[in-house]
């Protein structure tokens, strides 16, 4: 008598569950029939996450009216994590900040210290203040005090363009260069103080900012805050660093920042939107995308050259001189930022859009109010 029995081994890896099946005769038995079933379990690729660099600018953290104040800035802040959570959460994050607002600030309240004490102080500042409303909201970030060096010779220091501090009306500005020796400049319908900005060469803190990313990830590195502390070699001696009087732009640095991490896309994030064709006219309308050549030959943002003007320039430069393929750039509003990366909102720069621009349907521009009066001085 043959006694007929079944054997199943179940073998589990973490792709593939196999399952073999063996029937046997216990005795003598002339045949073995063995069968084999096989069940592949194969989960979809996860998503690669995409390397991001986004800038957020200091007004984003002061809006026009409000007073500058801590309490304001953490409300601000508050307001904006979860929306940088959520792309951290998504993507792998590097955040840079604007300081335009309160190294100005700092600058009325400490006549004797130099731009880059101020930078740095205000970069202190921002970042424990950002990292603290991110940490409200379950990321963990580490602001990095950024030293970038900078030519001291730049043509920057002959024509002064960054806007820092508050905003004055056009009697109390001509007081303020009269008495303290102030460039002022217009800015829409009031005046701003205007320091040197000259471009930046090199990241001092690159490596730190690498090693973030490539070994502790879910860590959000909040970098180059305000462009940076700006610094030069001494010419003697190369290795010696000292402070430079000037205020780095964001956006400039940002852009440097994402092509030295070898970013996949750079984002400026604004209280604005995207990049228009007769800003404040009712003829207004949106780019969706456009290519650095049509954004040159349009000279796109130029009539704005403490606001849109540098953004542009920055968005640009990351695409054109990226040594990584298939780059993309972005500018939108901040309450955007997840649909600006989906590409439903703001401005995409990139090199392959067909006819050189595409414009956003159904959108037309908020009004924009002009100085109405020529600058006193």
């Amino acid at each position: 008598m043959f006694l007929q029995r079944q054997v199943v081994w179940r073998i589990t890896n973490r792709s593939t569950t196999t399952t073999l099946s063996c029937r046997y005769l216990s005795a003598g038995a002339s045949e073995t029939t063995t069968s084999t079933a096989v069940k592949a379990s194969h989960p979809p690729p996860k998503k690669k996450k995409q390397r991001l660099v986004v800038a957020v600018g200091g007004n984003a953290l002061q809006r026009r009216g409000d007073r500058l104040t801590i309490e304001n800035m953490m409300k601000a802040a508050a307001q904006m994590a979860p929306t940088l959570a959520e792309l951290a959460k998504e993507n792998e994050l590097v955040l840079t900040h604007g300081n335009g607002p309160q190294v100005g600030e700092l600058a009325l309240e400490r006549a004797a210290a130099t731009f880059d004490v101020l930078g740095a102080e205000s970069m202190g500042q921002i970042g424990y203040v950002l990292a603290q409303a991110m940490q409200s909201v379950g990321t963990t970030a580490v602001p990095i005090l950024t030293q970038v060096v900078v030519d001291q010779f730049s043509d920057a220091f002959k024509d002064p363009t960054k806007f820092v501090g508050p905003i004055y009306g056009s009697v109390e500005a001509q007081a303020l260069q009269q008495s303290l020796g102030w460039t002022i400049k217009p800015d829409g319908e009031y005046y701003r103080r205007v320091v040197p900005s000259p471009p930046p060469q090199e990241i001092l803190q690159i490596e730190a900012i690498r090693t973030l990313l490539e070994h502790a990830p879910g860590v959000l590195p909040i970098a180059c805050g305000g462009g940076g502390v700006p610094v030069c070699r001494v010419p003697a001696n190369p290795q010696t660093l000292q402070g430079v009087e000037a205020v780095i732009d964001k956006d400039a640095c940002g852009s440097k920042l994402a092509i030295e991490l070898e970013a996949d896309g750079f984002i400026i994030l604004t209280d604005g939107g995207g990049i228009w064709e007769n800003f404040g006219k009712p003829e207004a309308r949106e780019m969706e995308a456009a290519t650095p050549e049509y954004l040159k030959g349009t000279k796109a943002g130029q009539r704005y050259p403490g606001s849109m003007g540098p953004k542009v320039t920055a968005l640009i430069d990351f695409v054109e001189k990226s040594k990584k393929k298939g780059v993309w750039a972005a500018v939108g509003d901040l309450k955007d930022a997840a649909k600006i990366v989906a590409g439903e909102e703001g401005t995409f720069i990139r090199e392959d859009v067909p006819e050189g621009v595409k414009w956003r349907a159904g959108k037309t521009g908020p009004p924009r109010r002009e100085s109405k009066e020529p600058p006193p001085f």
